[in-house]
């Protein structure tokens, strides 16, 4: 650990690896004309195609853990540049579907290749992409993200 995270707590490094992370996937999918959050929205929606789903901008949302106003920002912009189609859904006027386009399918594709191999520079000093640490650091982000922070009605 460096001097500088000595005496951290888990919260601090957990936001410093956040925040490295995300400056990392900024640099390395600006080139390809995006941002970390919008990289995060359009790998999201690929995935969520790729298993037969054509997500509203709330699931969408929930499924990222990003504002569903953000998101909502994000498509726009996203639509503007011809990466994304925005659809009102048939069934509910207040929802908004999203597909990627064939260009957008493209540039996703392209950072989704970016990503995964700093994804994997990131995660050598574990053992890499599939080392017994980073599955055991998998696991407990799991665990953590699970955890409830809401303690509303305890007292």
């Amino acid at each position: 650990m460096s001097t500088s995270s000595e005496g951290a707590t888990p919260g601090f490094l957990v936001w410093r690896l956040s925040m490295k992370w995300r400056v990392a996937v900024d640099r390395a999918v600006g080139p390809l004309g995006l941002t970390h959050a919008q990289y995060a929205l359009l790998g999201s929606l690929f995935g969520m195609e790729r298993s037969g789903v054509r997500p509203s901008q709330r699931e969408l949302a929930d499924h990222t853990g990003l504002e569903a106003l953000y998101v909502s920002k994000l498509a726009r912009t996203l639509e503007s540049a011809q990466v994304i189609e925005r659809v009102r859904d048939p069934e509910d006027s207040r929802a908004v579907r999203l597909s990627l386009t064939e260009y957008g399918r493209d540039v996703t594709e392209q950072a989704i290749a970016v990503v995964r191999e700093l994804h994997g520079r990131f995660l050598e000093p574990l053992g890499g992409l599939d080392g017994e640490r980073t599955k055991v650091l998998t696991r407990e982000l799991v665990a953590l993200l699970d955890a409830p922070l809401d303690h509303a009605g305890k007292e």
